[in-house]
């Protein structure tokens, strides 16, 4: 009998949960994602009451993880989990120039060796916008999505997405900008 080593071990563990995810999502309880039971809620918000032309913008979007779940971090600590993503859609009138995540938390599960990365409860993320240089007052929507993997003790859920959707008002340069919820944004660092 041939003693394994440690990597061998860890990679055999790994090939457990896997499989082991995989038969916990196509076994789950059906009727739980028909319930209308939400495992995160997300909305985004701007951090002032409007924006000009050529400038920057920015936005937050505002995440609740629901009790008893995870979601993995932005960087998960393992190439095969699904990182929490903002995706916005792409569009003539907004670019993206960055997008800010926080850090995510250690946690130990049963399943692994060591802590992975996880977010649980609020999670804010940053998206720096450009507004286009051409951009005529009014109001314009910008649409996107919160897409993640939620995860509790036990099994991980399909991965899935929560629609976003932000009203901006652009205003000409000589209007003054007044902020918005700051709280939320002093929490991001935009650098």
């Amino acid at each position: 009998m041939k003693l394994q080593g440690w990597k061998e071990r860890r990679l055999n563990r790994t090939h457990m949960f896997l499989w082991g995810l995989v038969l916990a999502i196509s076994t789950a309880n059906p009727g739980w994602a028909q319930s209308g039971t939400t495992v995160v809620q997300a909305h985004a918000v701007v951090a002032t009451d409007a924006v000009h032309a050529d400038a920057s913008a920015k936005l937050a979007v505002l995440a609740q993880v629901a009790d008893g779940f995870h979601i993995n971090d932005h960087k998960p600590s393992f190439d095969y989990l699904i990182p929490t993503q903002v995706k916005i859609e792409p569009g003539d009138q907004f670019t993206v120039k960055n997008l800010v995540y926080p850090k995510g938390n250690p946690k130990k599960f049963d399943f692994f060796d060591a802590p992975i990365s996880v977010y649980e409860g609020t999670l804010v993320v940053g998206v720096l916008l450009q507004a286009a240089k051409a951009l005529a007052p009014g109001t314009y929507t910008l649409k996107g999505k919160f897409a993640y993997q939620a995860c509790n003790d036990h099994a991980c859920l399909a991965p899935t997405s929560v629609p976003l959707a932000v009203t901006i008002k652009v205003v000409p340069r000589n209007v003054p900008l007044k902020p918005v919820e700051p709280d939320v944004f002093r929490r991001i660092k935009f650098e």
